[in-house]
């Protein structure tokens, strides 16, 4: 089948998210790391690729490079029909934030008059009601998201975010014209685009009108939001399940979890996770000082505990009072860095003595993990909870669970580990 949808996603987490919608509606899905080199060719079967970037936290005119050279190559060399800016279902961004700044480079490279975004991903509990995003009821600057350490959400109107982003005009598509089917919704994205409003915030409450919206939309050229879409545009194309979504586990398993986000749910799963299992917290200044003894010391400690019952927990996770407190002694961008090149140091280490099997929290993480790992390719397996599947680098014999910060109930990290895919 030719290339329905080249996926562009701004983080690693986002990336595996929308690969595992996909994928659970039986297309075949490649997921990739990186800007793919511009003279490679795609030759493979795929109904979708999925390109995964560290480009949310990235100075924006990086940003849009990067997306840019992403959308060249899917359209170009892997003849993608469509593309997908896919971008987190709690939005996340600052007055400074990349997705308006993005959007708009897409739009002038696909001759797209007018982009939809559609963050909505109803099954994690994010809907959009008169262009307010809640998460699981609560307003998104209610929500514990207005304390994230690099992209703090201040407000739930997502034209109002966007207006600092971008000189495009906004709107909004209501919920009512949403359930008045597919063809008023057309209809009402035409009419804005032709009045010049650029950027089109689309409501959803439910999955039933995310399928609304893929029967509206599912023929631009160019669309923008969360995986909720990606899944309804997934399930629309899919006439048959074509791919499972199992793979097979090493038998030798050496498993180990990283935790770098501090969002309100991670640090739930953190706390009840090291109630039971064995657990070590970053310290901060050993990770500034990057001494490589230190490195030494975390691999030497997990290695002590493989054996346990449970896989042993690596965490610089921290409640919002004492993230503010280390923010405020290392300052913020320093202590991120640190903590980050301190993961990827002992992720590499791990590697190198056996380790195969890696449940990481955390976007950025999760691509710092990656990225070290260095893995190229990886096939897409069924989900441990909506928006989390296993994924594995078949050549390497990696299996990874990377989870966004808020996915997942308290009991995530034993659920991976219970998980057989």
């Amino acid at each position: 089948m030719a290339l329905l949808t080249g996926v562009i996603a701004d983080d690693f987490t986002g990336a595996t998210d929308i690969a595992g919608f996909v994928a659970q509606q039986g297309l075949q899905v490649a997921l990739l790391p990186g800007v793919p080199s511009p003279d490679a060719r795609w030759q493979d079967d795929a109904d979708v690729i999925v390109i995964s970037l560290k480009s949310r936290s990235l100075p924006a005119e990086e940003a849009i490079r990067q997306t840019l050279c992403c959308a060249q190559w899917l359209t170009e060399s892997a003849g993608a029909r469509q593309i997908y800016f896919k971008y987190c279902s709690t939005f996340d961004s600052t007055p400074d934030g990349n997705i308006g700044p993005v959007s708009d480079a897409l739009m002038a490279q696909t001759s797209c008059r007018a982009i939809i975004h559609s963050p909505a991903l109803p099954q994690n509990g994010r809907t959009l009601v008169h262009g307010h995003l809640f998460v699981n009821g609560a307003l998104l600057n209610q929500s514990g998201m207005e304390n994230h350490p690099i992209n703090p959400m201040w407000d739930a109107r997502l034209v109002e975010l966007l207006k600092p982003q971008t000189d495009g005009k906004a709107a909004v598509i209501d919920l009512v014209t949403v359930r008045a089917g597919s063809a008023a919704l057309r209809a009402r994205y035409q009419a804005l685009a032709d009045q010049g409003f650029r950027h089109i915030v689309v409501d959803a409450l439910t999955e039933d009108d995310l399928a609304i919206q893929a029967a509206a939309f599912g023929d631009l050229p160019l669309l923008a939001g969360g995986s909720g879409l990606g899944g309804a545009l997934a399930a629309r194309a899919s006439t048959q399940a074509t791919a499972d979504g199992r793979f097979t586990f090493p038998e030798d398993k050496k498993a180990v979890v990283l935790s770098g986000s501090c969002s309100v749910m991670t640090n739930r799963q953190v706390n009840a996770y090291k109630a039971q299992a064995p657990a070590l917290a970053l310290d901060v200044a050993s990770c500034i000082s990057d001494d490589p003894q230190y490195i030494a010391t975390l691999a030497d400690w997990v290695e002590a505990h493989s054996g346990s019952a449970l896989a042993p927990l690596v965490y610089a996770t921290q409640p919002p009072e004492q993230l503010k407190a280390t923010q405020q002694r290392f300052g913020e961008r320093a202590a991120s860095a640190a903590v980050e090149r301190t993961f990827a140091q002992l992720a590499t280490r791990l590697r190198e003595r056996g380790f195969n099997t890696f449940i990481v929290a955390g976007g950025e993480t999760s691509g710092t993990t990656v990225d070290a790992l260095k893995v190229k390719r990886l096939k897409v397996g069924r989900p441990i909870v909506p928006g989390v599947p296993w994924v594995q680098d078949s050549a390497q014999q990696l299996s990874l669970a990377l989870k966004s910060g808020n996915f997942g109930d308290e009991d995530f990290f034993f659920r991976a580990q219970e998980y057989q895919a």
